[in-house]
């Protein structure tokens, strides 16, 4: 969109970095998928699939009713569905997350609740493959 190879030696105009974070702020719904490439927060109501390639966090209001895909993830909200995370997730607070877990790493705060399974391996166990496609699979 903008070129900065045209650029004069007298511009003081610079240019500003876009900003990389979605926030989807208290009170907002959206029905569908959200994907993007950048750290996303949802403090709103999401029904769909979340996929960002860097970090979501869920806040204390937010809840999603779909399927997260993300670098890492803070989750202090409500989720329910399949969660894949390839580094890091974090239950803090009051989160409540209800659906399977795929991620590297998990950390849990006392105070939070997980009702699902947990896998932590590359592989996915047979027993959640039907006719050749995975869980992931399935929800998409």
């Amino acid at each position: 969109m903008f070129n900065n190879n045209q650029k004069s030696k007298g511009d003081s105009k610079t240019m500003l970095p876009t900003s990389t974070i979605n926030i989807i702020g208290n009170g907002t719904s959206i029905q569908g998928d959200i994907v993007c490439e950048g750290d996303i927060r949802i403090d709103g109501q999401v029904n769909g699939l979340v996929s960002t390639k860097a970090k979501i966090v869920v806040g204390p209001e937010g809840e999603i009713t779909g399927d997260l895909v993300c670098q890492s993830a803070d989750i202090l909200g409500k989720v329910t569905g399949i969660i894949k995370v390839e580094e890091l997730l974090f239950l803090k607070g009051n989160a409540l997350v209800k659906g399977d877990v795929y991620t590297a790493h998990f950390e849990m705060e006392p105070s939070a609740k997980f009702n699902g399974r947990c896998y932590m391996d590359d592989q996915q166990p047979a027993d959640n493959q039907k006719h050749g496609k995975s869980v992931l699979q399935e929800a998409e």
